[in-house]
């Protein structure tokens, strides 16, 4: 009995234009199908892998812009140039409040606080929708969600208002905390799980 032949126990009959398995040519686990020539390996498991069409995204929840895990905190000059923007917004329906008061015209003082209520409104919808008040737009920086860096909606925004009284204790020292924080917040700020960050 000769290997190769038709009976043969060992193994099936060779192909004379083939070199024999174990000399030179690699053998072909079963099971497996070794994949085409051209046709780029897949990545192993234990790699993360991206999918098409969706940008990979960086720390915080925001998406990769040059920087790594921490975002570009705004400081403490544009926190508060921000903040006194806003407040000369208030201020021009405010005069009206003033004016009527001191000419001791009611309806003109009732208009007026009308005027401040809304504007008061307004920007705190405007921070809760977009992260911007008029100030934080101007100063090109933005109000938004530490753990996702979006915007913190008009409800939080409205705690948020109501945190910054944490920031009146202790001879105003909350609203100077940024100056020195690692994270530029105020006590509002970190009890909100808010921060404010340059948006350009």
């Amino acid at each position: 009995m000769s290997f190769g032949a038709p009976n043969n126990p060992y193994g099936q009959p060779q192909d004379p234009q083939q070199g024999q398995p174990g000399y030179g040519y690699p053998q072909q686990q079963p099971g497996y199908q070794q994949a085409p020539q051209g046709v780029p390996p897949q990545q192993g498991y234990g790699y993360p892998q991206q999918q098409p069409g969706y940008p990979q995204q960086g720390g915080y929840g925001y998406p990769q812009q040059g920087y790594g895990a921490t975002p570009p905190y705004a400081n403490w000059g544009q926190r508060f140039l921000g903040t006194l923007v806003d407040f000369l917004v208030l201020l021009v329906p405010g005069i009206l409040v003033i004016i009527g008061s001191a000419a001791k015209v009611s309806a003109l003082s009732v208009i007026g606080f009308l005027a401040v209520i809304a504007v008061a409104i307004w920007l705190l919808v405007q921070e809760g929708r977009t992260g911007q008040t008029v100030g934080k737009k101007a100063l090109g920086i933005r109000l938004v969600k530490e753990a996702t860096g979006q915007p913190i909606g008009i409800g939080m925004a409205f705690v948020r208002r109501i945190a910054h009284a944490l920031d009146n204790i202790a001879c105003y020292l909350g609203w100077l905390w940024p100056a020195w924080d690692s994270k530029r917040q105020t006590f509002a700020d970190k009890v909100c799980g808010t921060i404010v960050i340059r948006s350009n």
